[in-house]
């Protein structure tokens, strides 16, 4: 790979030459790896954009994008997502994205005490209290708990002193590929095992019968949220381009979506 002193120095060189060789698979790896660096280093934009790049081409030339792409890519996109939500005063999406990137939080080391404190607020503030005791819990470790930002401690510390145990049960939706009731954000079906694809506007799964995708960069989305989003801003969460509301159509048929490798190469 390049690497220098377990560094991977001349990774984005080494990335840029495979992109000129049509050396795709390769291009992939060395993109995994140029994205770890920038989440390592708290630059998850940078990261998100290096996955959401090399995944767009890879759909472009028909090759599969592999798992672990699309898991990272999943995750640093349910941490930009976190941002916009609370902005919007929607805390209880923001709440759930935050517990998905605080499950994963060793993907964010930079930044650990900050994220999981967030976590901590906006799950009470949402009342998922059992989920803010939890992670409020996970902060009184010895490594964290100099570390939190004076202006919230005492509420934390209050939380772990007098717990709520009270938590508000997550709806539910069905699975695209076999109907099971799975609950909106698990990307896994318990039933049939399938990884399901997520929707670019809420972090959610996605549901066959609301299914649409941004008309730029074709990853998928709730139609009825993406109409929604997109009556406010106009941009795409995903490639960040100007999307008009009108241009969305709703897809009738998902097969291609949720059956890549039967139209893709392996």
């Amino acid at each position: 790979m390049g690497e220098a002193d377990g560094i991977p120095k001349d990774a984005k060189y080494l990335f840029r030459l495979y992109m000129a060789l049509n050396q795709y698979r390769e291009a992939a790896r060395t993109a995994v790896i140029i994205a770890r660096e920038e989440q390592i280093a708290g630059n998850y934009r940078n990261g998100h954009d290096v996955l959401f790049s090399m995944c767009r081409e890879l759909h472009k030339q028909k090759i599969k994008i592999p798992a672990e792409m699309a898991n990272n890519l999943m995750i640093l996109h349910s941490y930009i997502l976190v941002k916009m939500h609370v902005k919007k005063g929607d805390h209880l999406k923001g709440a759930r994205m935050l517990i998905r990137v605080a499950n994963n939080i060793s993907k964010f080391p930079s930044h650990v005490v900050p994220i999981l404190t967030s976590t901590v607020i906006e799950c009470h503030r949402s009342g998922l209290r059992n989920s803010s005791f939890s992670y409020a819990a996970m902060l009184m470790r010895p490594e964290y708990r100099n570390k939190i930002d004076a202006k919230y401690k005492k509420k934390i510390e209050a939380i772990v002193r007098k717990p709520d145990k009270s938590e508000q049960d997550e709806t539910t939706s069905p699975c695209p590929y076999c109907k099971t009731e799975l609950e909106d954000t698990e990307l896994t079906c318990h039933d049939c095992k399938n990884s399901i694809p997520f929707c670019i506007v809420t972090g959610r799964h996605m549901i066959k019968d609301n299914w649409t995708v941004c008309p730029e960069c074709d990853f998928p989305a709730l139609y009825s949220e993406f109409k929604t989003l997109l009556e406010e801003d106009e941009i795409c969460p995903m490639c960040s381009e100007r999307i008009k509301s009108g241009s969305l159509k709703k897809i009738e048929n998902v097969k291609p979506y949720l059956s890549p490798e039967e139209t893709e190469e392996q």
